[in-house]
């Protein structure tokens, strides 16, 4: 008894530090009344969440209250998102209601309340449509109120930062819908921080083993790299001082998921990533001197070190659309090292590192500070208050949207417009008006007649030309990538076969009539059926565009046919299902009560045992078993959650010897007698079975694949280390599609 009441004593202690780091995290100087609120809002959150406690055992409170330091400390958010996010779970999860939340607190925090209750439960829904729909409330809100979805954000990074407690299979689940929408979504709000560090602990759980080998690494080469930064900064600090100016020196590493993404990208060792770091140097100045400021260290940089003109990004002169502002550049180093180097105001860099909500404190210095942002946030409005816009299609779209670089294109007048790198003429005119594009016919880029599909490049200018005669092709989706464009294009289309399918109905109307046939949705659902289409209104288009020639339709005769049929059992079988690969039966266990179900292996990323794994439960093919780094996994966990289920090696199964089919990527310089090495180092020294080599070489280097049958990482390990160290002209890299 004793016991408990102490660990309750220390429990409130807890909660009472916690609270008092909250009121000292927020940025602004708090009056009475702000205290008041904030009080009232922990001691109404306290007293709902008091039963409750999360998954790690630790009262719930504590989860509202780092929810809402995050608000405060790391975001930037004042008063009004304290309380929102100190109250952000009370009408879910208890017995709060909305209406108490006005009472107490306001219009303004019941909305901001409303719109995180609303899409509290945007990925645990079990089908992607209703997922996808969702998704774009979510995104409704940001029209709304965008600290709606800030607070969401400061909501899933505190519950990333404590995920350990949580099932193998719920953190898999949660870090790739973290990878998958949250991460883009924070970069595009122009959270640098918060995206770095979403991204890294959806890496740690996603990649486990490679997580662990770049950190190490990363502890490795610490005080080395510690001592590179402090040489390479001496002369530019001399520089700076003799200048007059107020300026902080950063060095940081770059984040363990960009380490990796370059690893993979460029297949090259963790020794071979030239800028492991980047260098900033942020200038506390006027915001009138701010660009000659930045500019002025930018030369005192490359006065010293030598720069890749190839590598300079200036977004000080025009700011990136989430608001971001810096310059980049990279430069040759000591040592002949590449080091990244970033310039920027005081002003920059909180806005860098707490995107939208720190706009708003400089608003009035600086009018123009979030118009960018605006202009966004209104093309996203635009796309999603269009009622014919398909859910499914606009997550996809969106999701690649969030993470796409800026090109800069003019209008003939002179007007700047951002858009996605690698847009077309057609995606600018869509983004001038939906009326240009369906009518656009091509343009005169920079005085010169190009087609609607040409890329557009940084500083082009656009004259759009059109014609009323045009009229949109399915062929346009290929090239446009921009999501007002494909939206205002599908809805085209979606238009003309709604008008086509009320003609096809009523043309199987009349020859159901004439056949003297009921016309139910039973009978129609059999036609469907018999003449494999997945709906009615697909039956009525391709009656209407003549696909299917109703001349020779007998409806009497197919629905006869088809209500003759035996009725046919549905069987769920547990009887293990024999891989088509030359594996053990029982290498897999799954499922928590390890059940024996149907599986077989993904021919995505061909999985072997060393490999951390889940399985998926597909539509008619059992369950296929997944590598937890497939390059599919992050968009089957995020959007089918709910047909994850867990995954393990059966060690009994292994020790049969049985082989496992993968693959891995050679390249190089080319030479006489580079094929034998590879054959004779799998075949003859490791005596490894090989299913099949196929290399092709041009201009000098070659480049090929091998599929082999291992037992295990380890010995797939071996194979490429031999290959390696068999010849320095060869590189070699597991690779996960056929």
């Amino acid at each position: 008894m004793e016991l408990q009441q102490e660990s309750l004593e220390k429990e409130n202690q807890l909660i009472v530090k916690q609270y008092r780091t909250l009121l000292r995290s927020i940025k602004r100087s708090l009056n009475a009344a702000d205290r008041k609120i904030i009080r009232e809002a922990f001691n109404l959150s306290l007293e709902a969440h008091k039963n409750m406690r999360r998954k790690s055992g630790e009262p719930y409170i504590l989860h509202p209250l780092a929810v809402a330091q995050i608000c405060a400390e790391e975001i930037g958010l004042g008063v009004t998102s304290v309380v929102s996010a100190l109250l952000h779970d009370t009408v879910e999860d208890t017995e709060i209601t909305l209406d108490l939340i006005k009472l107490k607190f306001g219009e303004k925090v019941m909305r901001i309340i409303d719109g995180l209750t609303k899409i509290s439960g945007v990925f645990d829904q079990p089908d992607r449509s209703i997922q996808a729909e969702n998704f774009k409330k979510m995104l409704l809100t940001l029209g709304d109120d965008v600290r709606v979805i800030l607070i969401k954000l400061a909501d899933r990074l505190h519950n990333m930062r404590t995920l350990d407690s949580m099932s193998s299979k719920s953190q898999l689940k949660i870090a790739s819908e973290t990878a998958y929408v949250y991460a883009p979504l924070a970069h595009r709000l122009g959270l640098y921080a918060i995206k770095t560090e979403l991204e890294d602990l959806s890496t740690k759980y996603l990649e486990a083993d490679n997580y662990i080998y770049v950190k190490n690494k990363l502890n490795e080469t610490k005080v080395q790299r510690n001592k590179y930064i402090k040489t390479f900064i001496e002369p530019i600090v001399e520089d700076l001082n003799q200048a007059g100016l107020v300026y902080e020196v950063k060095g940081r590493p770059k984040s363990i998921h960009s380490i990796l993404n370059k690893m993979k990208k460029q297949n090259i060792p963790f020794e071979e990533v030239y800028d492991l770091f980047a260098i900033r140097i942020i200038v506390d100045t006027e915001y009138e001197n701010e660009k000659s400021d930045c500019w002025r260290v930018y030369s005192m940089v490359t006065d010293h070190y030598t720069p890749n003109p190839d590598r300079l990004r200036d977004w000080v002169s025009t700011p990136k659309a989430n608001g971001y502002e810096s310059l980049h550049t990279t430069v040759m180093g000591p040592k002949g090292r590449w080091v990244e180097v970033q310039v920027r105001s005081k002003r920059m860099d909180e806005i860098a590192e707490k995107g939208f909500a720190a706009h708003w404190k400089y608003k009035d210095s600086n009018q123009n500070a979030d118009n960018g942002l605006e202009s966004w946030l209104s093309r996203v409005r635009e796309i999603l208050e269009n009622p014919d816009s398909n859910a499914l299609e606009f997550l996809d779209d969106f999701k690649l949207a969030l993470y796409s670089d800026e090109i800069f294109v003019f209008t003939p007048k002179g007007d700047l417009r951002k858009l996605p790198a690698g847009s077309s003429i057609l995606d600018f005119a869509f983004d001038i008006h939906s009326d240009l594009g369906v009518k656009c016919i091509g343009a005169k880029l920079n005085n010169k007649l190009v087609p609607i599909n040409h890329k557009l490049s940084n500083g082009d200018q656009v004259e759009i030309l059109t014609s009323a005669k045009q009229k949109p092709s399915e062929e346009w989706l290929n090239f446009v990538i921009t999501a007002k464009g494909k939206a205002k294009i599908r809805d085209y289309f979606k238009q003309i076969r709604l008008k086509a399918s009320s003609m096809g109905k009523e043309i199987l109307e009349r020859k159901f009539k004439n056949s003297h046939v009921p016309f139910t949705s039973e009978a129609l659902s059999d036609l469907c059926k018999n003449l494999k289409l997945k709906s009615v209104s697909e039956l009525y288009y391709l009656i209407a565009t003549e696909k299917i020639d109703r001349t020779k339709l007998d409806i009497s005769a197919i629905l006869q046919a088809e209500r003759n049929k035996p009725a046919q059992e549905i069987q769920v079988s547990t009887k293990p299902k024999t891989p088509t690969q030359n594996v053990a039966t029982d290498a897999i266990i799954l499922g928590d009560n390890e059940a024996d179900m149907e599986y077989t292996f993904s021919k995505c990323c061909h999985p072997i045992p060393g490999d951390e794994i889940f399985g998926f439960i597909t539509v008619g093919e059992g369950v296929k078993i997944h590598r937890t780094n497939c390059s599919n996994a992050v968009s089957l966990m995020s959007n089918y959650g709910y047909r994850i289920i867990r995954a393990k090696w059966a060690q009994e199964g292994l020790n049969q010897g049985k082989a496992f089919l993968t693959s891995i990527k050679v390249s190089g310089i080319d030479s006489v007698g580079i094929v034998s090495i590879i054959t004779d180092i799998i075949s003859k020294q490791l005596k490894v079975n090989m299913r099949s080599i196929a290399i092709s070489s041009n201009e000098g280097t070659f480049e090929g694949s091998v599929f082999l049958e291992v037992h295990d990482t380890q010995q797939l390990e071996n194979i490429m280390n031999a290959i390696k160290d068999a010849s320095p002209l060869i590189s070699v890299s597991r690779v996960d599609l056929n």
